[in-house]
């Protein structure tokens, strides 16, 4: 066993010479057992990364190792849900099950695949292609937890369900997890979405890394700084600053003490995310999560 799931060193792919790389120069760790929110905007890389970090796809530049090994060398030990949910939609949701199992013989948990199908009310015979894009997302996940991965990769899981039912299979999922020590990671452009389950972040911009590492670190490190109008930050990293009236507002990474002027409180994530998207050129922020343990 490693103790590292992830790794990625100047990871970059391109998709044709003319346009602009869809990845860039990312390098991260991410820990065994973390539950890690990949968040940015659309077209941010999201997806590439998750397919890259699968297998699906090769990198253009740099590279990216896998519970220790290559993404192709470790697949058995992985599960991905891609965003469009693909499944045969000839089969029956029994079928789909039946497939995983067939597949996956040394590993299959049908205990909790049929669970996460029952918990949603599916008719066992009913065709794949007769669900909702709800159903066949909950029977997408049965499949990849089935398969008891060692390292999940989610997609925009949630886009398909309403907000009752992310709820309800965003805890079976996360208790899931726990129970085996499943490393996971969850793409979203949507910060609440993943904020309450996840102990590290990973933020995309433009194709780059712009924050990496555990949740906390990332948030303790910066500050939301309230001062008078043209008042001077420095030495402090600036991140994103903005002026109403008579009143500055900056999320800033302190060098030191702020100084009697200024008023400095814990930002919330949304507003770190927020502010680092808003100001791409803002030095990125990467936190090595065997350095922040120690």
């Amino acid at each position: 066993m490693t103790d590292t799931a992830i790794e990625a060193a100047g990871l970059g792919r391109r998709f044709g010479r003319r346009r602009p790389p869809a990845l860039e120069g990312c390098s991260f760790r991410l820990l065994a057992g973390s539950v890690c929110a990949l968040v940015g905007p659309n077209g941010a890389g999201k997806s590439t990364l998750l397919a890259l970090a699968a297998g699906l796809l090769r990198p253009t530049e740099g590279s990216v190792t896998v519970l220790g090994t290559s993404p192709a060398a470790a697949r058995e030990r992985l599960a991905h849900v891609a965003q469009n949910k693909p499944l045969y939609p000839q089969l029956t949701v029994a079928g789909t099950l039946r497939l995983g199992r067939d597949l996956n013989p040394r590993r299959w948990d049908a205990r909790t695949a049929e669970r996460i199908v029952a918990e949603g009310d599916l008719d066992p015979g009913a065709r794949i292609r007769s669900l909702s894009g709800g159903q066949r997302t909950r029977v997408a996940l049965a499949l990849a937890l089935g398969k008891r991965p060692e390292l999940l990769l989610l997609d925009e899981p949630m886009a398909d369900l309403d907000p009752l039912a992310r709820h309800r299979l965003m805890g079976t999922l996360m208790a899931d997890a726990a129970e085996h020590g499943t490393t996971v990671v969850m793409s979203s452009h949507v910060v609440a979405e993943v904020e309450g389950s996840c102990d590290h972040l990973l933020l995309l911009g433009g194709g780059r890394v712009r924050l990496a590492g555990p949740l906390d670190d990332l948030i303790a490190a910066h500050t939301l700084v309230t001062a008078r109008a043209g008042d001077v930050l420095a030495p402090h990293t600036v991140v994103d600053s903005r002026t109403t009236g008579r009143q500055l507002t900056a999320l800033v990474r302190p060098a030191g003490a702020l100084g009697d002027a200024r008023q400095g409180d814990r930002p919330s994530l949304e507003e770190v995310v927020l502010a680092h998207l808003r100001s791409p050129d803002a030095p990125p922020l990467l936190l090595d999560p065997l350095e922040a343990a120690v």
